[in-house]
């Protein structure tokens, strides 16, 4: 199966293209329209356990939230000695059981290939946890890194956006797709064409008929591009 859906959801510049109303009804708009959604403010601040279980409470059944992992984790700390972060992100996670998506892990840029601390860190997180990894460096795209990955079960983070390598590899049941944009020099902006999306509802159609299941955000979300290609993605996709 595929999962279409945005890289948040609380942007006052998608009033008129998603949301009607007080900003406090825009989750439920959004579940209205979709069946996941990223959760990126996580990066930023990690949330209290409690707001983890509002949120299941507020989700619909069927409903996942992929959860970004902290910055504090994976841009201060760059994966070394992870175990109180872990402690801290899967006690949150647990709180969306029946709710729960992928934990999307995103490294630093100027974080090179280390071999050692990934295996490290992958192997000190619990399995449930479903993580897809962005590299951000290239370094890390080697097939030593992807067989990582498959050992572990973790999924490689497929990118789509200015200057990153757009590499179609499928290292777990989950993958995990992150369209950050078509421009080609500013990561973010633009909006995907119709000609983009087809392409892209080729590969998942093709992941998808390999047996795994995937989930796509859009992460452009100036103008509401990401609400329109992600609308039209799961349109062109039948969901």
């Amino acid at each position: 199966m595929a999962r279409i859906g945005t890289s948040g959801w609380v942007y006052p510049h998608w009033r008129g293209v998603l949301y009607q109303g007080p900003q406090h009804d825009w989750l439920s708009q959004y579940t209205a329209t979709f069946d996941a959604v990223e959760l990126n403010g996580s990066f930023y601040r990690w949330p209290a356990d409690a707001r983890f279980a509002a949120w299941r409470e507020r989700l619909p059944e069927g409903f996942e939230m992929a959860v970004k992992a902290p910055r504090g984790l994976t841009h201060a700390r760059r994966l070394l000695e992870p175990e109180l972060w872990i402690s801290r992100v899967t006690r949150g996670l647990h709180e969306l059981r029946g709710r729960r998506g992928p934990l999307i892990v995103q490294l630093h840029p100027g974080m090179e290939r280390d071999d050692a601390r990934l295996d490290y860190f992958l192997s000190a997180l619990p399995e449930w946890t479903r993580p897809a990894i962005e590299f951000r460096h290239p370094s890390w795209a080697d097939e030593a890194v992807f067989g990582m990955l498959e050992r572990h079960g973790a999924a490689y983070c497929v990118m789509s956006g200015a200057r990153l390598p757009c590499i179609l590899r499928a290292t777990a049941r989950l993958v995990y797709v992150r369209l950050h944009g078509p421009d080609p020099e500013h990561l973010y902006g633009g909006s995907y064409s119709d000609d983009d999306l087809a392409w892209w509802a080729e590969r998942i159609r093709e992941w998808e008929s390999a047996g795994h299941e995937v989930h796509a955000y859009f992460n452009n979300d100036g103008e509401g591009n990401a609400v329109r290609n992600a609308c039209t993605l799961k349109r062109m996709l039948g969901a």
